[in-house]
């Protein structure tokens, strides 16, 4: 057997950082389930840190749960149970979906646990003692109704800057900011509806805009994403004010300053620090020193592109200004959308993790692949049933299983055990320029050219063998074909090797097909350029398995039932809101109703009035006479709708002018779109309505 090997140039390149790494991943916020959104930026973390480390770098991968804020409280308030118990149920679910979709983290902690309460502490009084956290009073909103101060999610209004609908802690429907405490105009309480009231209250304020000039050293040096370096560039110079660090609530780590037993630190603060405590833990248990981590090594953040505020600007001068090392790189992603169409859980366009796909019985590896493979790592995913079934069976079945498949295949039937010949020089070249090119880029961030380089590598090796076809030289030339399937065993490896950290599962199985019986996982990239040593394989079965067109068109048909649902519950909603609107506080007699004359009335034409977008010209059959009415009902009934309908008409109203237009009356409708009052049964125009 051929153990030796002419070092290939390609294989300097393959290097590991002399550094420690921690990675970390945004904390999932335990107040609903796991959707696909949040794989954006989980499978993307686990697939960089599994590669690195197959290239021997020393990493530990960090990640837990956001257990306080206000929306847990309203959510614990609504099922009468407490913040802790909603925050372990959702807790246990996200674990349990990581480790199904093959998610591994060193620590998945929990921010409401005494190790990040305690290192959470310690930073505040830090910053209390530097003199960077002051005392101020502010108007905050508070609900007369409700007896008690508004946080965040539990007020509403319109947004300062843009006007749009905004919560109390962020613009969420307009231009995206954040907002501080008491900023929402015309606030609401959330849980009633009552308007608010303003009353000062006293809260404590991080001396944020004293790191300007800080953070605008700093960020030009931050690695990562481009995307995230810019934005939090363009906050620093435009725009950076004070922040306040405390909420008025009962639920979250205490705010360590005496006399203030009714302040909880503000959630963005304790959460991030729960990287830290995450790795405390882990290094306790695991005899490991956090500080070799967090204070020798880099700091590398997975996050979604909407809290790049969050990790770029707040948490970088929190650490520097208690004496932490900063983020080394941020990694933001891009968000997701589904069909072209915004990503919305409450109009049904959303994809569960567990609902939608792993219990349809669809691999994880499957969605690994393509959520890492379908665009660049800072562009928006755009997720489609078809074009997921389209790039699986193409790309994974036509041509990385294909290829592995064929040609453990082709040893199996035409040699009784694999050939004991070397593996040529070009194979290994060709190899060794996909493992630096591949490490370049997952060491760049770019996991699309990453896996499309993987991808090459079967590709070219699905060439090879077609081009070579050792299926026909095996009948006469039996020494060319036993090298033509070597080189292409040679291939086949490098690929399970290159695609484990892409699809784990997938790739253990391929090399246990390939006759290993360890664990794929255990070998490093490099083993790659060590030439195939099994004289046997193992069961050769296909790799991977079609989505078939029925199987696609059932997912598409749970989605689209779902958001039919979430548009009738809208529509339901509203409906109730309309039916529930209080009552008139002004009383009226009988007499008042009979003077009301109501007829019914027959549209006999109808027609849109001319440069409006509301308005129909009715011709309606009163009895004894047809009358014009204009009513602003052009968006939810045509022209042709209207014309034959028998409606309620008032007929003794005193006559009005619309754009022009003289109304001689007035129709009933109720509801938002407009429901129209009409009789039951059929009776004749002008019959009165007692």
């Amino acid at each position: 057997m051929v153990k030796t090997l002419i070092p290939s140039p390609h294989q300097i390149l393959i290097t590991m950082t002399s550094k420690p790494t921690v990675v970390t991943c945004g904390l999932p916020y335990t107040n609903g389930l796991c959707h696909l959104g949040h794989l954006r930026t989980y499978i993307p973390g686990d697939f960089y840190v599994r590669y690195l480390r197959h290239l021997g770098d020393d990493i530990v991968f960090i990640c837990g749960s956001d257990n306080h804020g206000t929306p847990i409280v309203v959510t614990a308030e609504a099922e009468h149970t407490t913040p802790r118990a909603v925050s372990e149920f959702y807790h246990a679910h996200f674990a349990e979906v990581f480790e199904e979709m093959g998610i591994c983290f060193d620590r998945f902690g929990m921010t409401d646990d005494p190790a990040n309460h305690e290192r959470t502490i310690s930073i505040v009084k830090t910053l209390i003692e530097r003199g960077y956290i002051y005392k101020k009073t502010i108007q905050q909103s508070y609900c007369p109704s409700c007896s008690r101060y508004l946080p965040d999610r539990y007020v509403e209004g319109a947004c300062p800057h843009c006007g749009k609908h905004a919560r109390g802690d962020e613009c969420d429907q307009g231009c995206g900011r954040h907002l501080e405490p008491g900023e929402i105009q015309d606030p609401v309480c959330a849980t009633c509806g009552t308007k608010a009231e303003l009353r000062e209250q006293k809260h404590y304020y991080f001396r944020l805009s004293e790191f300007r000039n800080y953070l605008l050293e700093y960020l030009p040096t931050l690695g990562g994403t481009i995307s995230a370096r810019n934005y939090a560039l363009g906050w620093v110079k435009n725009e950076l004010k004070d922040w306040c660090i405390t909420r008025m609530m009962n639920w979250g780590v205490a705010f360590p300053a005496p006399g203030q037993d009714d302040l909880v630190t503000y959630v963005w603060v304790d959460a991030p620090i729960g990287y830290i405590s995450f790795t405390e833990e882990w290094a306790k248990a695991s005899g490991n020193s956090w500080q070799k981590y967090w204070c020798e090594g880099d700091r590398v953040h997975f996050i979604g592109s909407d809290i790049i505020y969050h990790h770029c600007v707040f948490w970088p001068a929190m650490l520097y200004s208690a004496g932490y090392q900063p983020p080394s790189a941020v990694v933001a992603s891009g968000m997701v959308t589904i069909d072209g169409q915004k990503f919305s859980k409450s109009r049904g366009n959303v994809v569960w993790t567990r609902e939608d796909y792993l219990e349809k019985g669809l691999p994880a590896d499957y969605l690994r692949y393509y959520l890492l493979s379908y665009t660049n790592h800072t562009r928006d995913l755009d997720f489609s049933w078809k074009e997921f079934a389209t790039r699986i069976n193409n790309e994974l079945v036509n041509t990385f299983g294909n290829f592995a498949n064929r040609s453990m295949t082709l040893v199996r039937t035409k040699f009784s055990e694999v050939p004991n010949v070397p593996v040529e020089q070009s194979i290994f070249d060709e190899i060794a320029k996909t493992l630096a090119s591949v490490e370049m880029e997952v060491r760049s961030f770019e996991f699309k050219a990453a896996v499309d380089g993987i991808l090459l590598l079967a590709g070219f090796g699905n060439s090879y063998i077609s081009n070579a076809a050792p299926w026909k030289l095996a009948k006469e030339e039996t020494q060319t074909a036993a090298r033509v399937l070597k080189n292409s065993l040679q291939i086949v490896k490098a690929c399970a090797l290159l695609i484990q950290p892409v699809m784990p599962e997938s790739a253990q199985r391929l090399w246990a097909m390939l006759g290993y019986t360890d664990a794929v996982a255990d070998h490093p990239i490099a083993d790659a350029m060590v030439p195939f040593e099994n004289t046997t394989l193992g069961d050769v079965k296909p790799l991977f398995v079609r989505i078939e067109d029925g199987q696609r068109e059932e997912l598409e048909a749970t989605l689209a039932k779902r958001a039919v649902g979430a548009q009738n519950k809208a529509t339901e909603r509203s409906t109730m809101e309309t039916e529930i609107e209080p009552f008139s506080a002004e009383m009226v007699t009988i007499d008042d109703v009979a003077k009301l004359d109501l007829r019914v009335g027959l549209v006999v034409k109808a027609e849109t009035v001319p440069k409006t977008e509301k308005l129909l010209r009715l011709q309606v059959d009163v009895g004894k006479e047809v009358r014009q009415i204009v009513s602003s009902i052009a968006r939810d009934y045509t022209p042709e709708e209207m014309v034959g309908k028998k409606i309620v008409v008032i007929v003794n109203l005193k006559p009005a002018k619309f754009r022009g237009e003289e109304s001689n009356g007035m129709l009933f409708a109720a509801g938002e779109p407009a429901s129209l009052l009409i009789p039951l049964r059929d009776v004749k125009p002008g019959t009165r309505v007692h």
